[in-house]
């Protein structure tokens, strides 16, 4: 060990609260959202719940054909923290887009779009909403047209994009860290 730093793991509850909650005394405040527009894949659905949670987050938005809570899938994947996170599910793309607006949510689209910026390079606001497009066709263009902005994620290798939640993880944890 150097300098006589203690480097074993921590395992007690007790210890894991403590380091959590100085963390969360360091992080941005921000109210965070999550909009799932027609996802494909319940589990993608599942681990959106937990990095949610872990994030701080305080509502997952769903629309059109995403799978939604109690999906035997999505409770396999979440690992309960669907029961941590609300939720709430529109069939219509844009009902979601404007009631998210309505109730503040500045909408950031996460996408490779026409002026997207890095993700790193973002001003973010304090009342955000991360738009999450289908695995496969992304940020549909009915819903794109609320969006206060969008970002993406530069890659280092040959593929476009990351998993869908492994994206919003990404984003949202640089938006929560950032000073």
């Amino acid at each position: 060990m150097s300098g006589g730093a203690n480097k074993r793991t921590i395992h007690s509850k007790m210890g894991v609260r403590q380091l959590h909650r100085e963390f969360i005394a360091r992080s941005r405040p921000i109210e965070l959202a999550f909009f799932l527009q027609d996802l494909d894949d319940p589990y993608n659905v599942g681990g959106m719940f937990r990095v949610a949670d872990g994030c701080g987050a305080r509502l997952i938005v769903t629309s059109g054909n995403t799978p939604v809570p109690p999906h035997p899938q999505i409770h396999v994947t979440s690992m309960g923290h669907h029961r941590r996170i609300a939720h709430r599910h529109f069939s219509a793309h844009e009902e979601a887009a404007v009631w998210l607006k309505g109730e503040g949510y500045a909408l950031i689209a996460i996408e490779i779009a026409e002026g997207a910026v890095p993700y790193v390079q973002f001003e973010w606001p304090d009342k955000v909403c991360l738009v999450l497009g289908n695995e496969v066709n992304g940020v549909y263009g009915g819903v794109m047209k609320h969006r206060d902005a969008a970002v993406y994620i530069p890659m280092f290798g040959k593929g476009r994009s990351l998993n869908v939640h492994v994206s919003a993880a990404v984003v949202a944890f640089d938006l929560r860290t950032r000073s």
